[in-house]
C-alpha cells in the first residue's frame, strides 16, 4: 500500500499529480527540472554553462538495525538519488527530528557515522536543524538534501530515456529490503532459511550504494547521448523504478522477466515474507537507459569493476504501454507506487517475529 491508503510508504503517482504537482510556488525560469513523478533530482541553471542538481530524502533511524546501519542508509539513499546525474554529491543539509528516547551518547555515535559516510564520498555537511520531538517514534528521523554542481550539458536525468534505448539493471532485485528484513528479524530468517542466507543478506546491506555504478557508467558512455537516463531503485523495486523512468520519459517498455537479476538470498527472504522481489525496495541497484549498440560496452565495463549488470528490456513508444514477458506470455504491467515491503515489515512485527 502507499501513503493515505494505509498511512505508510511513499505517496503514489495519482496523489502526487493531483495534490503536489500543480502547486510549486513562484515560477522561475532557471529551474530546468522541477518536481516530476519518477525524477530523482531537480536541476537549476546557474549560468555560464553550470548547473546545480538537488535531491531530498528521508533520514533513517531504525533501532532494530543499529546506529551505524541507520546512518549508512541516511547518507547513501540520498547519494543514490544524486548519482543518477552521473556525478557525486558535494554538499548536504540534514534536518533531524529525534525521538526523546534517544540519548545524547547514542546521537553522538549516530552523527559521527553520518560524518564518516559523508566524508568517504566527498560530501561537506553545510548545515540543517536538530532537535528532539515528543511522540516521535518513527524510523524516519527527519530529512536531508544533497547538492552538486556540474557542467549543465553533462547532467543526466531520469526523464530523458527514448524509445529504442535498452534497459540495464545493476546488481539484483530487492537488495535493500531483503537485507533490512533479515537484519530486523534475524532469528526468524536464520531459523527458517539458514545461517548462510542470513549472513549473505547482512553482507548485501553494504552493497546498497549505487554511486559507484553511476560513476562507472559515465566513464565509458557519453552522458545524454549514449547514457540517456538513470534512476535508482527505491520503493516499488526494480520493476517499479523502470515504470517510473518510462512514465517520466513518456515511453513504454518491454521487459523479460527471466532476465531480471535475482539473488538467491533476496529471493528466498522475500518469499518468506510473502512479497514479490521485483517490486520491493531495492536501493543499491541502478536502472540505466542506454543507446542501442552501447549496452554491452557498459555491461563489460561495470563487470570489470565487480558490478553485476543485466540487459533486461527495451524502451518503446508510449502507446505500446508497460509490458513484461513472463513464462512466454506477454502481460501488461500496472504500477502506482505501492511497495509490499512496508506491509510485510509491520505484519512481521505484529506477529512477533524476532
Amino acid at each position: 500500500m502507499s501513503a493515505f491508503e494505509d498511512n505508510s510508504g511513499k505517496i503514489n503517482s495519482s496523489a502526487f499529480k493531483e495534490i503536489l504537482l500543480p502547486y510549486n510556488g513562484y515560477p522561475r525560469n532557471e529551474v530546468l527540472v522541477g518536481p516530476k513523478y519518477g525524477v530523482d533530482t531537480s536541476v537549476i541553471d546557474l549560468g555560464n554553462g553550470l548547473g546545480m542538481a538537488v535531491s531530498s530524502d528521508p533520514l533513517s533511524l531504525i533501532p532494530s538495525l543499529g546506529l551505524k546501519e541507520s546512518a549508512w542508509l541516511s547518507v547513501h539513499l540520498l547519494a543514490n538519488d544524486m548519482a543518477t546525474t552521473g556525478f557525486a554529491p558535494m554538499y548536504a543539509q540534514f534536518v533531524l527530528n529525534l525521538p526523546t528516547s534517544l540519548s545524547q551518547q547514542a546521537f553522538q555515535e549516530y552523527w559521527q557515522h553520518i560524518h564518516t559516510f559523508c566524508e568517504q564520498i566527498g560530501v561537506h555537511i553545510t548545515g540543517g536543524h536538530t532537535g528532539q520531538i515528543k511522540g516521535q517514534n518513527s524510523t524516519i528521523s527527519g530529512g536531508g538534501t544533497m547538492f552538486l554542481t556540474a557542467p549543465l550539458d553533462k547532467i543526466i536525468n531520469s526523464h530523458q530515456a527514448q524509445p529504442g534505448d535498452l534497459i540495464v539493471v545493476t546488481k539484483e532485485t530487492a537488495l535493500n529490503s531483503s537485507s533490512i528484513l533479515a537484519m530486523s528479524f534475524p532469528e526468524t530468517v536464520e531459523n527458517k532459511l539458514g545461517k548462510e542466507v542470513y549472513q549473505t543478506a547482512c553482507e548485501n546491506f553494504y552493497r546498497t550504494s549505487s554511486l559507484p555504478d553511476a560513476l562507472a557508467a559515465v566513464e565509458v558512455l557519453e552522458p545524454n547521448t549514449e547514457l540517456k537516463a538513470m534512476h535508482d531503485v527505491t520503493e516499488g523495486g526494480v520493476v517499479g523504478a523502470i515504470c517510473e523512468m518510462a512514465a517520466a520519459s513518456g515511453c513504454g517498455f518491454i521487459l523479460h522477466n527471466d532476465k531480471l537479476p535475482v539473488g538467491e538470498a533476496p529471493y528466498r527472504i522475500t518469499r518468506l515474507f510473502e512479497i514479490d522481489h521485483r517490486y520491493c525496495i531495492g536501493a543499491g541497484s541502478m536502472i540505466m537507459a542506454v543507446k542501442k549498440g552501447k549496452e554491452q560496452a557498459l555491461v563489460n565495463h561495470l563487470e570489470s569493476k565487480s558490478i553485476p549488470a543485466s540487459i533486461v528490456g527495451e524502451m518503446t513508444e508510449a502507446q505500446q504501454g508497460f509490458r513484461m514477458i513472463e513464462n512466454d506470455e506477454e502481460k501488461i504491467i500496472s504500477f502506482d507506487g505501492n511497495d509490499p515491503y512496508w506491509g510485510a515489515f509491520f505484519k512481521a512485527l505484529k506477529n512477533g517475529w524476532k
